[in-house]
This record gives structure tokens, sequence and C-alpha cells, in this order.
């Protein structure tokens, strides 16, 4: 099944490479090769089989994202440098 030239050209630049005439002439031979590989998977039959996107069962390590006590203002403010009232003193960083 080989490939037009047109879509090598269009994979070639899914990919984001140029290719010279040559190029294209020989990566298109060799990607016509790798599918053609590929046809033998065409007879078998999949409808037993379930849909995955990885080979293993992968399951978050991360906990729950649930809401808790925050901290009260003057604990979030206690080990800041500079402070005014309520909020955090910073140096100015826009100039007038």
């Amino acid at each position: 099944m080989p490939l037009d030239p047109g879509e090598v050209l269009h994979i070639a630049t899914l990919a984001r490479i140029a290719l010279t005439d040559e190029e294209q002439a020989t990566f298109g031979q060799q990607l016509a090769q790798v599918l053609e590989q590929f046809q033998v998977l065409g007879p078998l039959d999949t409808s037993g089989v379930t849909p995955t996107a990885h080979a293993g069962d992968l399951g978050s390590v991360l906990r729950d994202d649930t809401p808790g006590q925050g901290l009260t203002t003057e604990e979030v403010l206690s080990n800041a440098p500079r402070r005014e009232g309520e909020f955090f003193r910073v140096k100015a960083v826009l100039e007038e």
C-alpha cells in the first residue's frame, strides 16, 4: 500500500520536519512498509477486549482533595518578615 507523496508531506508537516524530494521517496517507502506490518492485526477479533490507555492498571497515589481546616490570619503571617496589618508587606514591583 504505497503512500501518496501528499500524505508523506502531511506526516512530515505534523512531525515538523522538512524533507527533500529524495527523503520523501525514501520515507514514503519506509512508512508504507511499517503500515503493511500492521495489516496482520486487521483480521484479529478484538470484540471482547476492553480498550485501555495503559498496559497495566494505574491508580492515583495521591490522596483525595478534601477541604480541611485552614490557617488563621495570625498563623499565616507569623513568619512574615514584614507585615502591614493583616497583609504581607512587599517591595513595590511597579514603577509610577
